[in-house]
Order: structure tokens, then C-alpha cells, then sequence
């Protein structure tokens, strides 16, 4: 093992990650190389530093403070019911109204109330009142209004009835789209949650690359004896998208060899798996999942080529994997691996 190899793990060997073969390797060429040395005791040093520094609790004031940003929820779903109560209250006391002063016609001597005399524009805000309250009463099952016995407003009741049933119609239709589209988009997620964590988790550790190497000719030997298959490895400079290594993972319960690419100052994690492969890893969600999807802010592609699934990753925008893809199945396509011996 030289530098160049075990500078990229010294991080994870400090903080005991590295599996006990690994970390004999590395500890081997610690012992014969003084930079390396001086790099792993930094590294052990600034551990121990961080594991001793205290704890501090963020202050109740900061709670309080971003408690007190958050919308007032509560308060907002009790002034919508104080406007239902308002207006049903209201409703009440023009239907009694009304009726006392219909009442009035027919007496003698009585208060002329009738419907024309009350003001043009209070009409429009008791006629939507009377809407609004009738129609509860409708389906609370009370009488007046559009819940009224069918010799004084049996047209309500149907009216409300129909109300009614479109309403249960419309939340049965929405339920159903909102179950469909839950089915469809979880075929995914579990995958989907997976794939960044293990991108996120190989970029914060510092072991994002395992074999550094822009020659696919380094890179895809290195994985020989440690899949049981072999990825297909190309290098895609001249398409904007050079090589930078590789590394194997573990996701979905299996190894997995990573492709590392680089788009500007953004890193592509491309995870292949073979497809004829039985079990999870993703390569089963079928066709009708979306070919690239975002995830907590990263971006994530998958397709199918020379017998393997692919699965891109990258916090760079979908054009950078959709362009990715393409290069890739052009190079595949032109049969570099075969017309190179495969090698």
C-alpha cells in the first residue's frame, strides 16, 4: 500500500472503522511512512479532542424564540370556528326576524316586516349565512333550513342530500389518488433513503474513494475478488464527466462496487448492480418508477445497460445525470470494454 492508497482511509482508521484487514494494511504502512504517521496522530489527536469537548444545550430562549416564528396554528383553526359560529348565530337571528316580520303582514295593525325591507347589501352576506348554516343543519339532520321536514323544504333536504353525497364522493376519489400515488412512490423511497445515506455517508467520512485512479484499466481490477461480478468501468473525460476511482459499499444487504465521477465541483456516485441478480437493491421497482427522482436535496437516476442496473446519485442538478446516462450507454454502446479485452 502506498500514500496515495491509504491517505484516503487514515480518516476511517483513526476512528476504528476500517474492517481488521484493512486496518492492518493501513497500520502497516503507517509504521514506514513518517507522513503518514504525522497525519494519522493529527487525526487521533483531533478525535480524542472532539469526543472530550463538552456538551452545551442550546438555551430555552432559542426554543422560545422559534416557537414563537411558528404559525399559530391553533389560533387560526379556533378564529375559522368562532366565523362558522358567528355566522350561524347570525343565520338564527335573521331567520327569526324574518319570520316575525312575515308574521306581521297578516296581523293587524302589526310591523310591516317583510323580506324588502331590509337593506340591499346585507343581502348577499345572509343569503351565504343561510347557505352555510342550512346546510350543516342538512347534515346534522335538524329541522329548518335544508334539513326541514319534506312538507316545508323537502327540495332542501334532497339538495343537501345530493351536497352530501358529492362530498363523500369527492374524499373517496382523493383518498384513493392520494393511496395510489403513496403505493407508487414507496416502491422507491426505502431504496431512495438508503442511496443517500450511503452517499452522504462516504463523502462526511472521508472515504468516498477507495482505489483512486482515473484509469479504468486500475480501477477495474481492483474490484476482481472482491464482487462476485464485474463492473462495467469507463472513463468519461471527453464527455465532461472524468473517472475518479471507485469503492465498494454495502447496500441492500449485498456489496456493491461505486463508480466515483466528477461534474465540475460536483461528485457522482454511480452504484451498479447486475440485473439478472435475484433479491432487492432497488432493481426491482419496475418501469413505471420515474427514471430520476429528487431526494433531500440530491438528485438520483437509475437505467438499465449491458445487463447491469445503475443507480446515479449527486447533488448536482438531473441535467448532470441525464447527460451522465447518455455518455455512458454511447461508450457502452461502442463496445470499448469488448474491442479492450475487457479488461
Amino acid at each position: 500500500m502506498d500514500c496515495k492508497e491509504a491517505r484516503p482511509l487514515l480518516d476511517a482508521n483513526a476512528d476504528h472503522e476500517l474492517p481488521a484487514p484493512e486496518a492492518r494494511r493501513i497500520q502497516q504502512h503507517i509504521e514506514s511512512c513518517d507522513a503518514c504517521r504525522r497525519e494519522s496522530d493529527n487525526l487521533r489527536t483531533l478525535s480524542g479532542a472532539l469526543r472530550t469537548t463538552p456538551y452545551h444545550r442550546a438555551p430555552q430562549s432559542l426554543r422560545a424564540r422559534i416557537i414563537a416564528g411558528l404559525p399559530a396554528i391553533e389560533e387560526g383553526l379556533a378564529a375559522t370556528a368562532a366565523d362558522i359560529r358567528s355566522d350561524t348565530d347570525a343565520y338564527a337571528t335573521g331567520e327569526s326576524a324574518t319570520n316575525n316580520g312575515r308574521s306581521g303582514v297578516n296581523q293587524p295593525g302589526g310591523a310591516q316586516g317583510t323580506p324588502g325591507d331590509a337593506a340591499p347589501e346585507s343581502r348577499p352576506r345572509q343569503r351565504r349565512r343561510s347557505f352555510l348554516a342550512g346546510l350543516l343543519d342538512g347534515l346534522r339532520g335538524q329541522s329548518g333550513g335544508f334539513g326541514g321536514p319534506v312538507a316545508t323544504g323537502g327540495a332542501n333536504r334532497l339538495f343537501a342530500s345530493g351536497w352530501l353525497a358529492a362530498l363523500v364522493i369527492a374524499l373517496g376519489a382523493g383518498a384513493a389518488g392520494v393511496a395510489l400515488t403513496l403505493h407508487r412512490s414507496a416502491d422507491i423511497s426505502p431504496f431512495a433513503d438508503e442511496l443517500v445515506e450511503s452517499h452522504v455517508r462516504a463523502q462526511v467520512s472521508g472515504r468516498d474513494i477507495d482505489v483512486i485512479s482515473t484509469d479504468r484499466h486500475t480501477v477495474k481490477p481492483w474490484f476482481n475478488g472482491r464482487l462476485d461480478y464485474s463492473p462495467p468501468v469507463e472513463d468519461l473525460a471527453a464527455s465532461g464527466f472524468p473517472l475518479q476511482g471507485g469503492r465498494l459499499d454495502y447496500l441492500a444487504h449485498q456489496r456493491v462496487g461505486v463508480l466515483v465521477y466528477r461534474y465540475g465541483k460536483h461528485v457522482i456516485d454511480v452504484y451498479v448492480f447486475p440485473q439478472a441478480a435475484s433479491g432487492g437493491a432497488g432493481r426491482n421497482v419496475g418501469s413505471a418508477a420515474p427514471s430520476i427522482v429528487g431526494r433531500e436535496g440530491y438528485s438520483i437516476a437509475h437505467w438499465d445497460a449491458e445487463g447491469m442496473t445503475w443507480w446515479a446519485i449527486s447533488d448536482a442538478a438531473p441535467d448532470a445525470l441525464t447527460g451522465l446516462e447518455a455518455a455512458l450507454k454511447a461508450r457502452l454502446q461502442s463496445g470499448s470494454e469488448r474491442t479492450e479485452g475487457g479488461s
